[in-house]
């Protein structure tokens, strides 16, 4: 059976998303160090009061013409200076609370003079995880939707 895609993320969990868009000043390399810095400090500090876990995802400029409705780009202009730094948490409060931490605080100004949109953090309820079937889950799954889509 499939579980959660994140362990341990409770059923109302809270996940928070930020953009960041480099200002052209700064590189990927940049952007890396201050991120781990933060999520250093979030894991240190923050594992014991609602951080469940995260990461930082760099848009790569492939745009998928099989999942977009938008036209046949080639490539996303925003490659190598748009990047999510995603989180899980127990709570909207928890989270809120280590934005306010003493120790987080300055390492977050630092990260703020990389962008160039400035940050909005929204937070969103999860309503559906999961991870992939193993080889045989997978073939009892698919064994079972090809018996009963037929009835």
């Amino acid at each position: 059976m499939s579980g959660n895609l994140i362990a341990n993320f409770p059923h109302d969990g809270v996940v928070t998303i930020n953009r960041v868009i480099l200002k052209p000043e700064y590189t990927v390399d940049d952007l890396q160090e201050r991120v781990a810095m933060l999520c250093e400090n979030v894991k240190t500090f923050h594992s014991d009061t609602g951080f469940i876990g995260g990461f930082v995802a760099l848009n790569s400029g492939n745009v998928s013409n099989e999942g977009s409705t938008i036209g046949q780009a080639v490539e996303s202009p925003m490659k190598g200076k748009e990047a999510l730094i995603i989180t899980f948490w127990r709570s909207f409060e928890e989270h809120e609370a280590s934005h306010r931490s003493d120790t987080f605080q300055p390492l977050f100004q630092e990260a703020l003079e990389l962008c160039e949109n400035g940050n909005e953090e929204i937070a969103y309820e999860m309503l559906w995880s999961g991870k992939a079937y193993d080889p045989d889950e997978a073939r009892a799954a698919q064994a079972a939707k090809t018996q009963f889509q037929a009835a």
